[in-house]
C-alpha cells in the first residue's frame, strides 16, 4: 500500500515538473515575442531629431525634439507652403527671373537652379527648382513674385512676414524666419519638432506632394528671346531612391545648420514623418533618417 502511494507521489512529482517546465518555457517565449515587438531606441549622430505619425500626429522618436536650431534650406519647405497658400494661385502664370537673383547666388556662394536672366519661369516650374536642387535664386524669385510693397526689398521683408505668421498659425512658437531660403542673419531657426509639423502641414497641399517626391524633372522654359530652352534638375534628397515608401521632402545645410533633413515615408498605409537637425554629414544624416524611420515604422 505505502508503495503504491510512492509511486503516486513521484507520478505527480514528474507530471508537475513538467508542467512547470513547460509554462517557464512558454513564458520565455512570451518574453522574447514581447520583446522583439519593441525595438530598442536607436542613437543617431544629429544632435536633434523627431519623428512623427502623420496620420495620429503621435510621437515615435525624439531627441533634443524641441530645441531652437538653424534649419538650412529645410526653411524652403515654408517658402513652398507659403506660395502654394496664396488666394487665386495660378502656377503657370510666368515669373521673368531677375539679374538679382543671379547676383545674390554668386554673393552668397548659395544653391542654385541655375536660372538664366530675362527666362521667363512659371510658378510651378519655380516649385521644383527650390524643392529639387535646393535653388536659392528660385527662392528669390518666389519672395519677390509674392510679397507685397513697392520695392524688391518691400517684397521680400513681407514674405518673410507671411512665412512667420504661417508658423504662428501652426502654433509653433519654437520657430522664426528671417530669410526666404535659410541663409539668415542669425534669427533663422525651428525645432526638429515643429519643422515636422510645418512639412505634415505642407504635405496636405497635392501640388507639395507631387514636386518634393521628384527624383529628377526637365522643365521647358521660355527664354528672352521668345524662344525656349530645357533645365534639368535633380532632387538633393538621395532617400527617394535609397529608401522603401518614400515620399518627401527636403535636404539642407549650412555652416551653422550642419546637414539636416524633413523625411516622409509611407508603408502599408501608415506614413511617417521626421526630421533630423545638425547631422555631422550628408551620409550621417541619411543613415540617422533610415534608423529612425525604421524604428518609427515599428512602432
Amino acid at each position: 500500500m505505502k508503495i503504491g502511494i510512492k509511486g503516486i507521489n513521484r507520478a505527480s512529482a514528474t507530471v508537475t515538473v513538467a508542467l512547470t517546465a513547460g509554462a517557464v518555457l512558454a513564458g520565455s517565449v512570451f518574453a522574447a515575442t514581447a520583446q522583439a515587438a519593441t525595438p530598442p531606441t536607436p542613437t543617431i549622430a544629429a544632435k536633434g531629431g523627431y519623428v512623427m505619425n502623420n496620420g495620429t500626429a503621435k510621437t515615435l522618436f525624439t531627441k533634443a525634439a524641441d530645441t531652437r536650431r538653424s534649419t538650412g534650406s529645410t526653411t524652403k519647405i515654408m517658402t513652398a507652403k507659403v506660395v502654394l497658400a496664396q488666394k487665386n494661385l495660378n502656377l503657370d502664370s510666368k515669373v521673368t527671373i531677375q539679374k538679382a537673383y543671379s547676383d545674390y547666388i554668386v554673393s552668397k556662394g548659395a544653391s542654385s537652379a541655375h536660372l538664366i536672366v530675362g527666362d521667363k519661369v512659371t510658378v510651378r516650374q519655380l516649385l521644383y527648382g527650390l524643392m529639387l536642387p535646393s535653388g536659392c535664386d528660385a527662392a528669390y524669385a518666389l519672395a519677390d513674385k509674392f510679397g507685397t510693397g513697392t520695392s524688391r526689398a518691400a517684397r521680400v521683408k513681407s514674405f518673410i512676414g507671411k512665412m512667420n505668421a504661417s508658423a504662428k498659425s501652426l502654433g509653433l512658437t519654437n520657430t522664426h524666419f528671417d530669410s526666404f531660403d535659410g541663409i539668415g542673419n542669425g534669427s533663422n531657426y525651428s525645432t526638429p519638432r515643429d519643422l515636422t509639423k510645418i512639412a505634415s502641414s505642407a504635405m496636405k497641399n497635392s501640388t507639395f506632394r507631387t514636386v518634393v517626391k521628384t527624383k529628377s524633372t526637365k522643365q521647358k522654359v521660355t527664354t528672352k528671346s521668345g524662344g525656349y530652352r530645357y533645365m534639368s534638375w535633380s532632387n538633393t534628397n538621395t532617400m527617394l531612391s535609397s529608401y522603401s515608401g518614400a515620399i518627401g521632402v527636403k535636404t539642407g545645410s549650412g555652416p551653422t545648420a550642419k546637414y539636416c533633413l524633413v523625411f516622409a515615408a509611407t508603408r502599408n498605409g501608415k506614413t511617417v514623418i521626421g526630421t533630423v537637425l545638425a547631422s555631422t554629414s550628408a551620409t550621417t544624416r541619411t543613415a540617422d533618417m533610415k534608423k529612425i524611420m525604421d524604428y518609427s515604422f515599428k512602432k
